[in-house]
């Protein structure tokens, strides 16, 4: 699966919000949002009044964006949500929630999803004693996820517990800090995203 490798700062300019791609990095003055609260590229400082289509691209445009999913994956999201029991806007949140790379995130084992997306890639992650190094891959209910014994003693891991430790971890998730051990005690609910998505937009545009 392809995955975008440009300059990421220029895509939150382009939502016109932090993203927060970069972890606490974008926490700094330096922040180019913060320089440069306009969109990339030659007519980026010019204010466009949106239509009702633009303001459901750009929804859907943020929300791929913030979980580096690209759109062919975006779309399968959008169908298995369609097609489940429930209200299609909060299962996509559901799915993309139940990432493994977005749960490493969301335990604060990376700053970033791109840094947890690297952990999983590079074996350091297993679910239910296995090893699993498939970024997408969903964890469900009662799941036990945990980095690798081996790499549990390292500095770098214990390091980036430290930088993430103020972000906190989500009510669905059960997280022994020194074993480096969490249970899924629950699927994620759209009251346990911090960012604020508007996912029904995304539901229109797709449903056209």
């Amino acid at each position: 699966m392809g995955r975008y490798t440009g300059p990421v700062c220029r895509l939150c300019r382009r939502e016109g919000e932090k993203l927060f791609l970069k972890g606490n990095r974008c926490t700094s003055p330096k922040c180019p949002l913060a320089k440069r609260a306009y969109a990339p590229g030659q007519h980026g400082s010019a204010r466009i009044k949106l239509s009702n289509y633009g303001v459901q691209l750009r929804e859907k445009q943020k929300v791929k964006r913030m979980y580096g999913v690209m759109e062919k994956q975006f779309r399968l999201y959008f169908h298995t949500a369609s097609k489940t029991k429930g209200v299609t806007g909060k299962v996509l949140l559901q799915l993309l929630e139940r990432r493994l790379d977005n749960v490493i995130f969301r335990l604060g084992l990376g700053v970033s999803r791109a840094q947890a997306r690297q952990l999983v890639r590079h074996n350091f992650v297993w679910v239910n004693s296995r090893r699993v190094n498939i970024p997408s891959f969903l964890v469900g209910q009662d799941d036990i996820i945990e980095v690798k014994p081996k790499e549990r003693s390292k500095e770098k891991i214990k390091e980036i517990l430290e930088q993430s430790k103020e972000r906190g971890v989500p009510s669905w998730l059960e997280f022994a800090s020194q074993d480096l051990k969490a249970r899924v005690t629950r699927l994620p609910e759209k009251s346990d995203i911090t960012s604020t998505i508007q996912e029904q937009l995304i539901v229109e545009l797709y449903s056209k």
